[in-house]
């Protein structure tokens, strides 16, 4: 195993490397970790400490670390061509079979899809595209996209304005005009006094209101996440998705499904919109489309909308120098034929999921959890301070910070969203990875709560 110096790569981090959502004088005066290698579901940093990684990266290594067939394919592909670019009436064949593929693999609206690099761009892309729909439909003034508080579409001005974390609008301006918020569908700190169901219901309302609020004459489109990953893994009742369906049909609002997440394979099915029967007309997806070994994004448009994008004298004047990158898309090509022809998705899903389920929700049982939820290989671990009154020990999440910083000791990843503590694991996570898995975040409680009560 090859030797680092880690004081050293700390000190050349600090000196040039500015990282996404940090508090660089925070983490600099801990010091950064190096990770250096990964294999299977476990990243190893620079002190050759092994890490389970509980949230396959950034929600994203579906297939898990070391497929050499995807390096292969890269090298072979940058041999061939390198790139070129899909302006200029031009198209590589990666971007064509990868296009192919994802329409047999979509919901059967989907047929036609616009590549970039991210999830971020690809709500960029959604923005202009949805205001573009109803500008060639004759109805320009129908230009506000309505989306959901603490929702998370992306890091770009447009894909920050459609989400809804005030941490994010206070940089920079946000959000853009003309994008409105309701409020998450978050049984557990919103439906007090509700059932699930009942609170689905009121959930979905508060879209009808917002649409009525504004005028429904205004209303371009509604885009959400199946289920809000970064906001903490909020699964929404089974009531929630019908009815929202059911309004958007009313006032003729397009449906917008971010499945930069939830999409390839997280939620159990292949898409969001398999497990929740959402009829989307636009679906963003990106992280597992690769599982992340290349940047690559990719918006599917539905039917209805590409054949108004395609008559005659209509150019959408939008795109990105590595739109259809070729080596991104030949990369892209192979881990979806990996997740096809091994069944992984489906394997995940028969084998592990219930298994996964069963022992994570055991830990509801520990004095720190107020409660556990979990969809698919989505988890999430809400620490209260105390159960019966749901009461929080600060508004600064420290709960989620001792237990985040308790897991790292242990040889674990989870992240903190708050005091929720997040888990996405590969879909290739074994059974007896499972009990690791969990035994370690067990660990990792019992470490927090003694931090967190003084013990």
């Amino acid at each position: 195993m090859e030797s680092y110096n880690t004081a050293e790569l700390q000190a050349l981090d600090a000196k040039h490397y500015l990282h996404p959502f940090t508090n660089h004088h925070e983490m600099h005066e801990k010091g950064t970790r190096i990770i250096t290698g990964a294999e299977n579901i476990y990243i190893y940093d620079s002190d050759g400490k092994q890490y389970l990684d509980g949230m396959s990266g950034l929600w994203c290594v579906n297939i898990g670390y070391g497929r050499t067939e995807l390096a292969e394919v890269a090298k072979i592909q940058m041999e061939q061509l390198p790139y070129y670019n899909s302006f200029f009436q031009t198209a590589q064949l990666p971007a064509i079979e990868l296009a192919e593929i994802l329409a047999e693999i979509t919901p059967p609206q989907f047929n036609r899809v616009f590549f970039g690099c991210s999830g971020s761009d690809g709500n960029d892309t959604v923005v202009r595209l949805v205001r573009y729909f109803w500008q060639l439909h004759d109805q320009p003034q129908r230009n506000i996209i309505i989306s959901r508080k603490n929702a998370y579409h992306g890091s770009t001005i447009a894909g920050a304005s459609l989400g809804g974390m005030q941490a994010m609008h206070a940089i920079g301006g946000m959000p853009i005009p003309d994008i409105e918020h309701i409020e998450q569908p978050f049984y557990y700190r919103l439906g007090d006094g509700m059932t699930a169901d009942e609170f689905g219901l009121q959930a979905a309302k508060w879209l009808e209101d917002r649409i009525l609020e504004v005028g429904a004459d205004r209303v371009a489109a509604f885009i959400a996440e199946p289920i809000q990953g970064a906001g903490g893994v909020i699964v929404p009742p089974e009531t929630y998705w019908p009815e929202l369906q059911r309004i958007c049909k009313k006032y003729d609002v397009l449906i917008v499904a971010d499945e930069v997440i939830c999409g390839f394979g997280r939620t159990g099915e292949w898409f969001g919109c398999n497990t929740y029967n959402i009829e989307a007309d636009v679906m963003t997806m990106a992280k597992g489309l690769s599982s992340a070994y290349q940047p690559i994004g990719a918006v599917m448009v539905a039917d209805r909308v590409a054949e108004v994008l395609d008559q005659k004298g209509a150019e959408f004047t939008h795109g990105y120098t590595y739109s259809g990158h070729p080596v991104a898309c030949a990369v892209a090509l192979k881990n979806v034929q990996i997740l096809r022809d091994e069944r992984i998705i489906e394997n995940a899903r028969d084998n592990v999921m219930d298994y996964l389920h069963q022992k994570f929700t055991a830990l509801a049982d520990h004095p720190l959890v107020g409660e556990v939820r979990c969809k698919g290989f989505l988890g999430a671990l809400e620490l209260v301070k105390d159960k019966s009154s749901k009461q929080k020990f600060d508004d600064r999440g420290s709960a989620g910070i001792a237990c985040r910083d308790a897991c790292i000791d242990n040889g674990l990843i989870m992240r903190a969203v708050g005091d929720s503590m997040i888990l996405c694991p590969p879909l290739i996570i074994s059974r007896p990875q499972v009990d690791e898995l969990v035994e370690k975040i067990g660990a990792s409680l019992d470490q927090a709560n003694a931090t967190l009560r003084g013990h």
